[in-house]
């Protein structure tokens, strides 16, 4: 039986109605693809934003109190304000920057109390790491900590302080994850990266980075070794220079306090 005209133009009706919710539907999520795409992209500029000012924080390029210009880095690094305001939000929370109303972005600088505090705790987190990693290392993690100190080697030598800055990143990070508590890691991260200002006497003087080198070598016997002991003690030795030197700056200058302001 042949259907009427009505039922013929319901169903085509029906037909054109689902054609067209499909539609909407594929213009939806191409839409939201294209969000995602566009988030994805404001991150990665954010990150490599962040990633330099760090570097440059961490050798001395930009020094204590450097104002950071939003129209400055926007046109530095070719990006949106939007971008350079995301990132300066985040060296701010990282304790990097300091942001204040109605003077912009500075570069943070550290008193003589806040680098002994900070230190106190460093010492007190990455000593409480050295003391969970479990004996004996495993092979295949300690050949990855031995091939990233080769990289951290050659850096020294070239006397590249950008390269010796991410080399030792990468070390202290293959180092500190021999422990296995995720929030321990965390905080040791958080707390290194906010002594970053004090870095810069230790990562320009080629003899400061060669002893660097030296006891990265000798945290590897330690870990080879299985000794807890020296493992401990290297550790809390091996963050002391970079704040005895910043201290000693700041005692020369005779700034131990007022740089707070």
């Amino acid at each position: 039986m042949r259907p009427s005209a009505a039922q013929a133009a319901g169903g085509a009706g029906v037909g054109v109605g689902a054609i067209m919710r499909g539609t909407e539907a594929a213009i939806q999520e191409q839409g939201h693809g294209q969000a995602d795409d566009r988030d994805r992209d404001v991150a990665s500029a954010v990150h490599e934003v962040v990633q330099v000012l760090e570097e440059e924080i961490v050798l001395g390029i930009l020094h204590p109190r450097e104002r950071l210009v939003e129209d400055d880095l926007m046109h530095r690094f070719s990006v949106k304000r939007h971008v350079v305001r995301n990132a300066l939000a985040e060296l701010d929370t990282q304790g990097l920057v300091q942001r204040k109303r109605n003077s912009g972005a500075q570069v943070r600088a550290l008193t003589g109390k806040e680098v002994v505090e900070l230190y106190a705790l460093r010492e007190i987190l990455e000593t409480s790491c050295a003391r969970l990693i479990p004996f004996p290392v495993r092979p295949a993690a300690l050949q990855q900590i031995v091939a990233v100190q080769r990289t951290h080697n050659a850096a020294v030598k070239k006397g590249d302080p950008r390269a010796v800055f991410r080399a030792n990143l990468a070390f202290h990070a293959a180092l500190h994850g021999l422990c296995g508590n995720d929030s321990l890691i965390e905080a040791i991260t958080e707390y290194a990266r906010r002594t970053y200002p004090v870095r810069l006497s230790t990562l320009v003087a080629q003899e400061s980075l060669e002893r660097a080198r030296d006891e990265h070598m000798q945290i590897i016997e330690a870990l080879r070794d299985g000794d807890r002991d020296l493992l401990v003690k290297l550790t809390a030795r091996h963050l002391r220079p970079s704040r005895d030197a910043y201290l000693a700056i700041l005692k020369r200058l005779g700034k131990t306090e007022e740089l707070a302001s």
